[in-house]
């Protein structure tokens, strides 16, 4: 499945990536520099994590996980979070893609794509299984080019 942003709607995602990339940049130093950002079905922003597998010793710290943790915490459904729209400047990887799905995200907005651990449509796409009765809907390559460069910036100053 190609995963495309949709011409509606598109300036709304590209401010909202804006956003997760100003985050992104707050990355603790020696972690991959992916910032996220959970928004209600308002528009108002419940949550916004960086990476923090380094700082934290924790291998679960992605940028999607601590936004969802601290998003189910504040919205008034629990862990539920129906309704509302994740927006990450890197495609989420399997355990991610899996924990948006079980928390009922209605939206996820990614900028870079992940050609090795993407599961959003890059190597495999969890947020589509066909025995799923609710997926998110999925947009992928907003503003993709800046999000790339938060990672080629990163891994270029390891080497």
């Amino acid at each position: 499945m190609a995963v495309l942003p949709a011409p509606e709607g598109l300036v709304r995602a590209e401010t909202l990536m804006r956003r997760a990339i100003e985050v992104a940049r707050t990355t603790p130093p020696g972690d991959v520099p992916v910032g996220a950002v959970i928004l209600d079905g308002s528009g108002r922003e419940l949550a916004a994590a960086t990476n923090r597998r380094e700082a934290d010793g924790d291998p679960t710290a992605h940028a999607e996980v601590l936004a969802l943790r601290g998003a189910a915490r504040l919205h008034g459904d629990g862990w539920r979070l129906t309704g509302c729209t994740l927006v990450v400047t890197l495609e989420p990887c399997t355990m991610c893609a899996g924990a948006l799905l079980d928390a009922r995200v209605g939206e996820v907005i990614f900028g870079a794509f992940e050609p090795r651990t993407g599961a959003c449509g890059s190597v495999r796409d969890v947020l589509r299984p066909p025995e799923s009765i609710r997926w998110p809907r999925v947009r992928g390559g907003v503003l993709g080019v800046e999000c790339s460069e938060l990672m080629t910036d990163f891994f270029g100053q390891l080497r």
